[in-house]
């Protein structure tokens, strides 16, 4: 009996790529990798590659050692990790879902209001959230008033991209702004002015895209520069949370970001506590961090439709306490990389296609009413109910 497959849904310029080798920072091979170890051939695919109701799929599949386009079933688990911003590909998703696939990281891109309203929800993390309101006029007005430095950054953008900083000074306020919100830019312009009037080119921006205002928290540094953490949150080979890795993103001095797209560095975690905090017991820090990534993981799990991996930007301040700064939904890992954790890096891909392997085996009938009758909540049953509430929840709502 032939392996069964497991579609990686990607978007068009990866799609292209992948034949030609070229994924710059998606490690397909890894997907293949653990596609082997898990009894299962990985298929990459676009959205538009899967007709309604159809019973196969176009898809590229490793064959004797390179990807060539195949017909293959339609795959019964799917691990999403291509971003899609429309309501006609919400709607295609949803259908997918209602013909029965388990799709997992249903949708990717969330507001980052959205995600903090959801987070809220939950007492014990509201002290771990820093302040964080609609970008609008008066609530920037607001904060400028409670905080010395706020963030001002795109409701739905990543990797740094379109981020601002506003800083009071002996003289007034201070803009610093990206010359242009390209995901490459690479020049940083300032301007200042007095009192509570926004400048131009503020209120300019504020207008063509929605924007949050955040306090700027007090991250810890390293070298004299702050630092913040890349937690990878995933289920795994049990179906249950776990943390894949901690990586350390250090902003260059010339950019106030963290971001390696905008020129931050990244490091391992436990040299910078132990060189900068001695005071600081490093395992502590850590089991602290990988405990409030497990609770944001699990309270975002069980209101976002089938959440399996997750990228949490969090930092720390100087005493260790970990502050969320946000939530991705489709994890760049090419940190770990970077940072030398080769272990962590090949643990993001693993971990997705362990997952697909336990939902695989919960698919049986016999499976499912073995874990009904043992009256099991959580676990396999998470994945089963997702299909519910993924049709249940798919409403504008959950557009970003």
């Amino acid at each position: 009996m032939p392996n069964p497959c497991v579609g990686i849904l990607v978007n068009d310029k990866m799609y292209r790529s992948i034949p030609l080798g070229k994924t710059k920072y998606e490690a397909v091979h890894l997907y293949v990798k653990a596609g082997v170890k898990y009894g299962f051939t990985p298929c990459f695919f676009r959205i538009d590659d899967m007709e309604p109701g159809a019973a196969t799929v176009s898809a590229y599949v490793m064959d004797n050692g390179q990807f060539v386009r195949k017909s293959v079933p339609v795959p019964e688990v799917i691990h999403n990790r291509a971003i899609y911003k429309g309501r006609k590909q919400f709607k295609q998703i949803t259908s997918w879902i209602k013909e029965g696939k388990l799709l997992f990281n249903q949708w990717n891109r969330y507001g980052k209001l959205y995600i903090q309203n959801v987070l809220m929800k939950e007492p014990s993390l509201r002290p771990h959230i820093p302040s964080t309101y609609e970008a609008t006029l008066s609530h920037i007005s607001m904060m400028m008033k409670l905080y010395p430095t706020l963030i001002i950054k795109p409701n739905k953008s990543s990797v740094g991209r379109g981020v601002m900083k506003l800083e009071k000074t002996d003289r007034g306020w201070k803009l610093t702004y990206p010359a242009t919100v390209s995901i490459h830019n690479k020049a940083w312009r300032t301007l200042t002015f007095q009192g509570n009037r926004l400048p131009l080119l503020l209120r300019n921006r504020l207008q063509r895209v929605r924007y949050i205002v955040q306090q700027r928290l007090p991250l810890a540094t390293f070298e004299g520069q702050p630092f913040d953490l890349r937690v990878s949150v995933q289920r795994g080979a049990e179906g249950q949370w776990q943390v894949a890795g901690i990586v350390a993103k250090v902003a260059s001095k010339r950019c106030f970001l963290t971001n390696v797209a905008q020129g931050g560095s990244v490091y391992r975690l436990e040299p910078i506590l132990i060189a900068e905090y001695p005071h600081l017991r490093p395992k502590d820090v850590i089991k602290d961090i990988q405990q409030f990534a497990l609770q944001i993981a699990e309270h975002l799990g069980s209101h976002l439709p089938h959440m399996a991996d997750l990228g949490l930007d969090v930092g720390i301040t100087v005493e260790g306490f970990p502050m969320l700064i946000e939530c991705n939904g489709k994890d760049q890992r090419y940190s770990f990389r970077e940072a030398g954790m080769l272990q962590e890096w090949k643990a993001t891909y693993e971990n997705p296609m362990a997952y697909a392997r336990y939902l695989l085996d919960c698919r049986t009938a016999e499976a499912k009413a073995e874990l009904q009758r043992a009256g099991q909540p959580a676990g396999c049953m998470d994945a089963f109910d997702a299909l519910v509430v993924g049709g249940k929840l798919a409403t504008s709502k959950f557009l970003p």
